[in-house]
Protein backbone atom coordinates (compact mmCIF):
# COMPACT_ATOMS: atom_id res chain seq x y z
CA UNK A 1 0.00 0.00 0.00
CA UNK A 2 1.41 3.39 -1.00
CA UNK A 3 1.75 6.18 1.55
CA UNK A 4 -0.33 8.43 -0.71
CA UNK A 5 -1.96 8.36 -4.11
CA UNK A 6 -2.80 10.93 -6.73
CA UNK A 7 -6.59 11.23 -6.45
CA UNK A 8 -8.37 13.43 -3.92
CA UNK A 9 -11.89 12.39 -4.93
CA UNK A 10 -12.06 8.66 -5.68
CA UNK A 11 -15.79 8.28 -5.09
CA UNK A 12 -18.60 9.19 -2.73
CA UNK A 13 -21.94 7.72 -3.81
CA UNK A 14 -24.42 6.72 -1.11
CA UNK A 15 -24.17 6.87 2.67
CA UNK A 16 -22.31 4.92 5.35
CA UNK A 17 -22.69 3.82 8.95
CA UNK A 18 -19.80 2.82 11.23
CA UNK A 19 -19.55 0.29 14.04
CA UNK A 20 -16.76 1.78 16.20
CA UNK A 21 -16.21 -1.49 18.08
CA UNK A 22 -15.42 -3.55 14.98
CA UNK A 23 -14.37 -0.89 12.44
CA UNK A 24 -17.03 -2.23 10.07
CA UNK A 25 -18.51 0.28 7.64
CA UNK A 26 -21.87 -0.54 6.07
CA UNK A 27 -22.88 1.38 2.99
CA UNK A 28 -26.19 2.18 1.38
CA UNK A 29 -26.10 2.83 -2.37
CA UNK A 30 -22.30 2.41 -2.38
CA UNK A 31 -19.98 0.69 -4.86
CA UNK A 32 -16.95 -0.18 -2.72
CA UNK A 33 -14.28 -2.16 -4.57
CA UNK A 34 -15.66 -1.38 -8.02
CA UNK A 35 -13.58 0.38 -10.69
CA UNK A 36 -13.40 4.09 -9.85
CA UNK A 37 -14.67 3.56 -6.30
CA UNK A 38 -13.11 2.99 -2.87
CA UNK A 39 -10.24 0.49 -2.76
CA UNK A 40 -8.11 -0.98 0.02
CA UNK A 41 -5.53 1.58 1.14
CA UNK A 42 -7.71 4.59 0.28
CA UNK A 43 -8.86 7.03 2.94
CA UNK A 44 -12.55 7.34 3.75
CA UNK A 45 -13.60 10.81 4.94
CA UNK A 46 -16.80 10.62 7.00
CA UNK A 47 -19.24 13.53 6.64
CA UNK A 48 -18.68 16.72 4.70
CA UNK A 49 -17.46 20.26 5.26
CA UNK A 50 -20.89 21.76 4.60
CA UNK A 51 -22.40 19.96 7.57
CA UNK A 52 -20.72 17.56 9.94
CA UNK A 53 -17.21 16.20 9.45
CA UNK A 54 -16.32 13.15 11.59
CA UNK A 55 -12.75 12.55 10.45
CA UNK A 56 -10.75 10.14 8.29
CA UNK A 57 -9.74 6.46 8.36
CA UNK A 58 -7.77 4.08 6.13
CA UNK A 59 -9.72 1.30 4.38
CA UNK A 60 -8.01 -2.03 5.16
CA UNK A 61 -10.42 -4.48 3.53
CA UNK A 62 -13.48 -4.52 1.30
CA UNK A 63 -15.96 -7.36 1.71
CA UNK A 64 -18.43 -6.20 -0.95
CA UNK A 65 -19.93 -3.19 -2.65
CA UNK A 66 -21.64 -2.18 0.60
CA UNK A 67 -19.21 -3.40 3.24
CA UNK A 68 -15.65 -2.47 4.21
CA UNK A 69 -13.42 -2.33 7.28
CA UNK A 70 -11.24 0.53 8.49
CA UNK A 71 -7.92 0.03 10.27
CA UNK A 72 -8.40 2.42 13.17
CA UNK A 73 -10.89 4.91 14.55
CA UNK A 74 -8.10 7.14 15.97
CA UNK A 75 -8.68 9.77 13.26
CA UNK A 76 -12.41 10.04 14.00
CA UNK A 77 -14.29 12.35 16.34
CA UNK A 78 -16.05 9.56 18.30
CA UNK A 79 -19.55 10.80 17.40
CA UNK A 80 -22.05 8.28 16.04
CA UNK A 81 -21.79 7.83 12.27
CA UNK A 82 -25.06 6.57 10.80
CA UNK A 83 -26.43 7.15 7.27
CA UNK A 84 -23.74 9.76 6.76
CA UNK A 85 -22.28 11.13 3.55
CA UNK A 86 -18.65 10.26 2.82
CA UNK A 87 -15.84 10.85 0.35
CA UNK A 88 -12.88 8.70 -0.57
CA UNK A 89 -9.41 10.14 -1.12
CA UNK A 90 -5.84 8.95 -1.56
CA UNK A 91 -4.46 11.69 0.69
CA UNK A 92 -1.28 11.01 2.70
CA UNK A 93 -2.13 8.45 5.37
CA UNK A 94 0.23 10.12 7.86
CA UNK A 95 -2.20 13.04 8.16
CA UNK A 96 -4.94 10.84 9.60
CA UNK A 97 -3.17 10.36 12.92
CA UNK A 98 -1.46 13.79 12.86
CA UNK A 99 -3.15 15.61 15.75
CA UNK A 100 -2.86 18.92 13.89
CA UNK A 101 -5.25 17.67 11.20
CA UNK A 102 -7.69 15.90 13.52
CA UNK A 103 -11.23 17.01 14.25
CA UNK A 104 -10.50 17.12 18.00
CA UNK A 105 -7.58 19.53 17.44
CA UNK A 106 -9.81 21.73 15.31
CA UNK A 107 -12.47 21.92 18.01
CA UNK A 108 -10.02 22.40 20.90
CA UNK A 109 -7.91 25.10 19.23
CA UNK A 110 -10.50 27.12 17.26
CA UNK A 111 -8.86 26.52 13.88
CA UNK A 112 -9.70 24.50 10.81
CA UNK A 113 -6.99 22.24 9.32
CA UNK A 114 -7.59 20.02 6.33
CA UNK A 115 -5.54 18.22 3.70
CA UNK A 116 -6.44 18.31 0.03
CA UNK A 117 -4.91 17.51 -3.32
CA UNK A 118 -4.41 20.07 -6.02
CA UNK A 119 -3.00 19.78 -9.51
CA UNK A 120 -1.14 22.51 -11.39
CA UNK A 121 -4.36 23.69 -13.06
CA UNK A 122 -6.16 23.99 -9.72
CA UNK A 123 -3.16 25.77 -8.21
CA UNK A 124 -3.22 28.31 -11.04
CA UNK A 125 -6.98 28.82 -10.60
CA UNK A 126 -6.38 29.60 -6.92
CA UNK A 127 -3.98 32.48 -7.67
CA UNK A 128 -5.13 35.76 -6.22
CA UNK A 129 -7.05 34.16 -3.37
CA UNK A 130 -6.05 33.65 0.25
CA UNK A 131 -5.36 30.02 -0.69
CA UNK A 132 -2.74 30.89 -3.32
CA UNK A 133 -0.60 27.86 -4.13
CA UNK A 134 2.62 27.71 -6.11
CA UNK A 135 2.44 24.09 -7.33
CA UNK A 136 0.41 20.91 -7.28
CA UNK A 137 0.51 18.16 -4.65
CA UNK A 138 -0.94 17.34 -1.24
CA UNK A 139 -1.35 20.52 0.83
CA UNK A 140 -2.39 21.10 4.43
CA UNK A 141 -4.37 24.31 4.91
CA UNK A 142 -5.06 25.78 8.34
CA UNK A 143 -7.42 28.72 8.73
CA UNK A 144 -7.83 30.63 11.96
CA UNK A 145 -8.72 34.05 13.30
CA UNK A 146 -5.92 36.06 14.87
CA UNK A 147 -6.30 38.08 18.09
CA UNK A 148 -7.84 40.96 16.13
CA UNK A 149 -10.42 38.77 14.37
CA UNK A 150 -8.65 38.68 10.98
CA UNK A 151 -8.82 35.46 8.98
CA UNK A 152 -5.37 33.93 8.57
CA UNK A 153 -4.41 31.05 6.28
CA UNK A 154 -1.36 28.83 6.68
CA UNK A 155 -0.42 26.50 3.81
CA UNK A 156 1.92 23.55 4.29
CA UNK A 157 3.18 21.41 1.41
CA UNK A 158 2.99 17.79 2.52
CA UNK A 159 3.85 16.15 -0.82
CA UNK A 160 4.88 18.21 -3.84
CA UNK A 161 3.90 16.34 -6.99
CA UNK A 162 2.19 16.73 -10.32
CA UNK A 163 -0.55 14.51 -11.62
CA UNK A 164 -3.06 14.94 -8.79
CA UNK A 165 -6.59 14.22 -9.97
CA UNK A 166 -9.12 16.48 -8.29
CA UNK A 167 -12.80 15.80 -8.50
CA UNK A 168 -14.97 18.45 -6.97
CA UNK A 169 -14.54 17.51 -3.30
CA UNK A 170 -13.61 21.00 -2.21
CA UNK A 171 -12.55 20.55 1.40
CA UNK A 172 -10.56 23.78 1.52
CA UNK A 173 -13.45 26.20 0.98
CA UNK A 174 -14.50 27.79 4.29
Amino acid sequence: MALWGNNDAVGSGGTVSLNYATGAVTGGGTTFGQTGAAQEGDVIRFGDRNGTYFGDAVIVSIAGTQSLTIGSTAGLSGAAIASTSFFVSQLPKSTIVDSHYSESATLANDFDSLVYGTNGTTAEAELGTQYELTHGGWVGVTTYNDNEGNLRVKKETLVAMSGITTGGIDYHTP
